[in-house]
């Protein structure tokens, strides 16, 4: 908002040309008053357009600042053209451009309202013949509808060339009985100037009963759009699961039903005699009779429609079984543990198991992280774990997995040995190169100092070994380090979670 009070403060302390313009019509009309009243008027009238095209400037001011430019979401990239030029943008609101646009709509759109008066005074029976006429065409259309090719075709010639010609040949006008044998001849050369279509005027009276009928059609389909929602959303949204679940049942039967049966429904009989039925219900002898017929039925049997809903919603209460329990899933988390004391050298093993951290992974000796060299991820305290999102506790507690060579199998862990009683325990066999590693990574000078050749030199020798020694055994294999464990050991705990009611504010 201070752009829009720097820029109307400037348009009022720093007048621009077009105020200069004003203030010179004002000058010359009190110059020439005396001279030349209608000068003066004018003037004064140009004068009060450049005052209006002023506030219509401060007001798209005002609007530039209220609302938003850039209307495309955030994260969605735009669309330009292969060339490099946005052939998608187009320009923003402005005051003058809506006006302009609405003026020239509403001096065109007369043709459209015409139509569809003629298509009401068709349908309504106003002239019977046209309207037979009308069934006639859609007769022959519904028996053979390669016709509807025909009709565009025919309403080009009998609609626009024929009375086009006729314009530009009228007829001529004599009373008949002075000139004997009037009839209308084509020939000879055109006597009329071309009919042309234009946009009426503005502040015409036509231009104010388009003004009307384009309210009355916003009326109707703000009517229509709010029936067809109170009448569809609420039985297709699943606000009530049992009612739309029914109708998603009955449309999947209908089109597989459809998809086998379709060429075999005589659909040009059923056009024709819906065609035929629906033209003549709106003829007013045919209503008065159906409405009569209707309300003496109503009187004696009651609404077809109330028991028709009645046994809909007795099989939608009776057949339609929803699932009303929530979704539930098996959350697992991995309670680690480390030996203290365990990178020390020369003392392999030593100490106690201390708490470390409760984590979403295993922490496998071949996993990702152990690989890297990364400490493992997770909560201090069996508190801090939260639930996955969407998601909440079904359980209160969580549950020690006592089935530990399951899940080992199922991730393919090696290097490990599971504890099948007890407290299922997953440590990790000893690694003496990794154990070299950790230390010599931790205290280079510690593992010189301590004798031990380091991991790169033990490689070495062994491919530089005569082809007649031994060679190691992998510590996967369970030999080398049998009976001694390794730095971590873990347990997997499970727990059970529901889906999260999400409501609207979320």
């Amino acid at each position: 908002m201070t752009d829009f009070a720097s820029d109307f403060a400037a348009a009022f302390l720093n007048p621009t040309d077009e105020l200069e313009v004003i203030e010179e019509h004002y000058d010359d009309g009190r110059q020439e008053a005396s001279a030349d009243p209608a000068k003066k008027t004018r003037s004064l009238r140009r004068g009060l357009i450049k005052a209006a095209n002023l506030q219509d400037m401060l007001l798209e001011k005002l609007l530039h600042q209220m609302i938003p430019v850039d209307d495309v979401p955030p994260g969605q990239p735009q669309i330009q053209a292969p060339g490099g030029a946005d052939e998608f943008e187009r320009p923003g609101f402005t005051v003058g451009t809506m006006s302009n646009n609405f003026r020239r709509f509403n001096a065109r759109i007369g043709v459209v309202f015409k139509f569809q008066t003629r298509v009401l005074r068709l349908l309504s029976w106003r002239q019977p013949s046209h309207t037979l006429s009308f069934l006639a065409v859609y007769t022959f259309v519904c028996l053979d509808p390669y016709l509807l090719c025909v009709i565009p075709l025919a309403i080009a010639l009998f609609s626009i060339l024929v009375p086009s010609f006729v314009a530009r040949h009228p007829a001529p006008i004599a009373e008949p009985d002075r000139v004997r044998n009037l009839g209308y001849s084509p020939r000879g050369p055109p006597l009329a100037p071309a009919r042309t279509v234009k946009p009426v005027k503005e502040l015409s009276r036509d231009f104010f009963r388009n003004m009307g009928d384009l309210q009355n059609c916003m009326e109707d389909f703000s009517v229509a759009h709010d029936k067809i929602i109170a009448l569809a959303v609420p039985k297709t949204n699943f606000s009530d699961e049992a009612l739309s679940s029914a109708i998603f049942v009955l449309l999947v039967a209908a089109a597989a039903f459809m998809s086998i049966a379709a060429h075999v429904i005589p659909w040009r009989f059923i056009a024709l005699i819906g065609g035929w039925v629906a033209i003549w219900s709106g003829h007013p002898a045919v209503a008065h009779l159906i409405e009569q017929t209707r309300a003496q039925y109503l009187s004696e049997k009651g609404d077809p429609n109330l028991a028709a809903q009645t046994a809909f919603d007795a099989w939608v209460r009776s057949d339609i079984i929803l699932d009303e329990a929530p979704e539930t899933r098996e959350v697992e988390i991995f309670e680690l543990q480390r030996l203290s004391g365990s990178s020390s050298p020369g003392v392999v093993g030593s100490g106690e198991w201390e708490p470390w951290l409760f984590s979403p992974s295993p922490y496998d000796p071949l996993s990702a992280q152990r690989i890297a060299g990364q400490r493992p991820r997770g909560s201090r305290f069996f508190e801090d774990v939260l639930p996955p999102e969407g998601w909440e506790w079904s359980e209160k507690k969580w549950a020690l997995d006592l089935w530990s060579r399951e899940w080992v199998e199922e991730r393919i862990i090696t290097g490990v040995e599971v504890e099948t009683e007890g407290e299922r325990w997953v440590y990790d066999i000893y690694n003496e190169h990794e154990q070299q590693r950790q230390t010599a990574a931790q205290d280079p000078s510690a593992l010189l100092d301590s004798g031990v050749t380091s991991p790169s030199r033990n490689y070495s020798r062994q491919g530089t070994s005569s082809s007649g020694a031994a060679p190691t055994v992998s510590w996967e294999e369970g030999e080398e380090g049998m009976g001694r464990r390794g730095e971590w050991r873990r347990r997997r705990w499970v727990r059970m979670v529901k889906r999260k009611n999400v409501t609207t504010a979320s």
